[in-house]
């Protein structure tokens, strides 16, 4: 039986959206990626990367994020592996923004890329537990803890299908096809950025 309440719901939805709302490496590549390669390729990526990050709402609610606590090296080796992922990604994105725009059917968007892409920032793991415990009861049932995740899966797929269309409108796409090696250069260096402060900060 859920005993959580609608008004804690939806505090959670309200904190959530606004979290997912915060530039990160998920919005800057399902952006670049709608401009590129558009909607259909895009979506495939978004929803992907919600699935990723739902993931984390997953380790947060089974208490795995305990690990972190109890074996800090743990977050460290993550942190360390996810930054360097991110430089990665950044770093060919850089690499090939003279590249001509590619075809729509061109690999290197799937849904498996998306996931991998959140999954390797463990933040939202230590997002969401820090969310779950000021928003929910302590002890949560297993009905409880099914609902919680059921509506963060679905505010992220919401949240990343609605970027990817909006993206992806043909006004969006045309720029981009004007300003690609600009915006690519940008995108990869801020990515790359982001993958870098993941492994510097302490």
């Amino acid at each position: 039986m859920i005993q959580i309440t609608a008004e804690q719901m939806g505090i959670f939805v309200a904190t959530l959206s606004a979290a997912i709302l915060s530039p990160g490496p998920g919005v800057i590549a399902v952006s670049q990626g709608a401009f590129a390669l558009g909607r259909r390729r895009a979506l495939t990526y978004g929803w992907g990367l919600a699935i990723g990050a739902s993931v984390w709402c997953l380790v947060a609610l089974l208490g795995l994020t305990a690990l972190f606590r109890v074996a800090p090296w743990t977050l460290i080796l993550l942190k360390l592996l996810g930054g360097a992922y991110l430089i990665r990604i950044g770093i060919l994105m850089w690499i090939h923004a003279r590249d001509p725009m590619p075809d729509a059917a061109a690999g290197g968007m799937s849904l498996w890329s998306g996931m991998a892409l959140n999954l390797s920032n463990p933040k939202p793991a230590l997002f969401y537990s820090a969310v779950l415990l000021s928003i929910f009861p302590a002890a949560l049932s297993v009905a409880d803890k099914g609902a919680i995740y059921a509506v963060a899966l679905s505010v992220e797929l919401f949240f990343y299908t609605a970027l990817a269309s909006l993206m992806a409108l043909p006004l969006l796409r045309r720029r981009y096809a004007a300003l690609k090696f600009w915006i690519d250069r940008g995108a990869g260096l801020a990515i790359a950025a982001l993958g870098l402060s993941l492994v510097l900060r302490p």
